[in-house]
């Protein structure tokens, strides 16, 4: 009974977080994946913060010319992130991560 009750708990929750993705808008999926990097920087989990990372590299847009420079200001910071998790740098990946998740939170208020 116990087991029955706790897997519904678990798909109410899967639920919960599907519906949040699939309304948040995409503002605030980046903010998601910021979180995500850092938790798992956190945890000392290269792969995971990598696939994040790569889902942040995934989501610039290149093809806007008003865009393009701020683009590949974010690529390189991003992949400079990406070699110093494989480097074990946890540290400085998690400070860069954090900060830049501070001024995109900061730039959404203000916009």
């Amino acid at each position: 009974m116990y087991a029955m009750n706790s897997n519904m708990h678990n798909q109410r929750a899967n639920q919960y977080v599907i519906n949040e993705i699939l309304s948040a808008s995409p503002e605030q999926l980046i903010m998601k994946v910021f979180s995500f990097a850092i938790v798992n920087c956190q945890k000392k989990n290269m792969i995971k913060t990598n696939e994040a990372l790569q889902v942040l590299i995934d989501a610039l847009d290149f093809d806007n010319p008003a865009a393009k420079e701020i683009c590949i200001g974010f690529y390189r910071i991003y992949r400079y992130c990406q070699e110093q998790m494989r480097k074990k740098n946890y540290d400085i990946v998690l400070k860069t991560l954090t900060d830049l998740k501070e001024t995109w939170e900061t730039a959404l208020q203000n916009r």
